[in-house]
């Protein structure tokens, strides 16, 4: 399992981003409602920079920036003690300051803080707490369709009557095919708005064949 004890299983920056626009890809796809979406990804965050977010709605939230020297990961659980920030940040390249230190991070808070840089790969602060549960979150990004398969099946469509998500499905956005209608569908047969899909798909920087 991936948390900061243990982050062998993260991809590299360049990897993980593209599965972050799948994941947000996935979501739009569930979640037409952009209000009950789970992952959101913004490609033009800032200037040279990159966003992905979680968020469950109850307090917990994921923040992963990308920039050209690599990427950042701040995690915050809400039942989780903080810790001292400048012990989970300890060796933090500068370049992420105003990303872990500045806003929205800083209002967030900050339980656990990892990132990637070419040279030095994934590296973590200070981690006083073994059980600060990152695995909670980070878990989405081990590159397997099946992870988000089963999270989603439990998420989006417990209590509803849609047909269970299928890996190859998921597999098709993981590998970033075109998404088409008819994968759309597969996904979520109460899809009906294609031009705000398309639209959504656009705003997130995923390719589409949606007319």
């Amino acid at each position: 399992m991936i948390s900061t004890l243990d982050l062998t299983q993260l991809p590299d920056a360049a990897t993980l981003q593209r599965l972050c626009q799948a994941l947000a890809a996935l979501d739009a796809i569930n979640s037409p409602d952009p209000e009950f979406r789970y992952y959101t990804y913004n490609p033009a965050w800032d200037e040279n920079e990159a966003l992905f977010e979680m968020s469950d709605g109850e307090g917990d939230q994921m923040l992963v920036l990308f920039r050209p020297e690599g990427c950042c990961i701040n995690g915050f659980l809400s039942e989780y003690d903080q810790p001292e920030k400048a012990q989970v940040t300890r060796g933090l390249p500068e370049v992420f300051d105003e990303f872990v230190f500045g806003e929205p991070a800083a209002s967030i808070g900050t339980t656990f803080c990892v990132w990637y840089t070419p040279t030095h790969g994934w590296q973590t602060g200070l981690v006083d707490n073994e059980d600060d549960g990152s695995e909670e979150l980070l878990y989405i990004f081990d590159n397997d369709p099946d992870t988000y398969a089963d999270w989603a099946n439990e998420y989006y469509l417990d209590e509803t009557e849609r047909e269970p998500l299928e890996t190859a499905d998921v597999a098709r956005l993981y590998r970033h095919e075109p998404l088409t209608q008819a994968t759309a569908q597969a996904l979520n047969s109460d899809l009906t708005d294609w031009p705000q899909l398309a639209a959504d798909l656009e705003a997130i920087g995923y390719p589409h064949a949606l007319s």
